[in-house]
């Protein structure tokens, strides 16, 4: 049925697993695929009543699979799809598609989450992290323009809290390691 991960549905909740575990879940396009199938999925079932996404193995998602070196991105050069199709990122077309799911989705984070494996979680409803789970990109101070110029951690650490006194300096801390969650999940 699916290579990169797992599907199963008990008791009305889909479970989604990465699973590449011995590369620690990296992204790859069989995965974007198979994620994007698998809320059609969900979507389609109605005894499914909430989906839960989690990482097999120590990590959610340690980002894309940087196998293909310098054409990691090239989708066109690589014959993912045509040279007219090249558009949206793969992560973004995931995000998408959990955005649009029409149950509830909840991400279990076992463990690292880079990059895409941090953004995938932004449309998510509810964030779990275990203890020692963090997210963030290759490099802390690049400012990714997906997220209207924050960084994925800055972006993960607003979706998860309330201000404590409603200051904008509260709701958007000018770094991870200025919030109180500094810059874990």
């Amino acid at each position: 049925m699916f290579s990169e991960i797992l599907y199963a549905v008990e008791d009305g909740i889909a479970t989604i697993t990465l699973n590449r575990p011995e590369k620690l879940n990296a992204f790859t396009n069989t995965m974007r695929l198979e994620l994007i199938e698998a809320f059609d999925r969900v979507d389609a079932d109605d005894d499914v009543r909430a989906v839960i996404v989690t990482g097999a193995g120590r990590a959610f998602c340690a980002g894309a699979d940087l196998s293909a070196g310098g054409k990691t991105f090239d989708y066109a050069a690589r014959g993912v799809i045509g040279p007219e199709e090249q558009r949206r990122d793969g992560g973004g077309t995931v995000s998408l598609r959990i955005f649009d799911c029409l149950k509830p989705v909840i991400a279990a984070v076992n463990g690292p989450a880079v990059g895409v494996g941090a953004t995938m979680q932004l449309p998510m409803d509810i964030r779990l992290a275990a203890d020692g789970a963090a997210a963030g990109a290759r490099d802390r101070r690049q400012h990714l323009g997906g997220f209207g110029g924050a960084r994925p951690a800055d972006a993960l650490a607003h979706a998860r809290r309330r201000p404590s006194d409603g200051s904008a300096q509260d709701r958007f801390p000018r770094h991870p390691d200025d919030g109180p969650l500094a810059g874990r999940l």
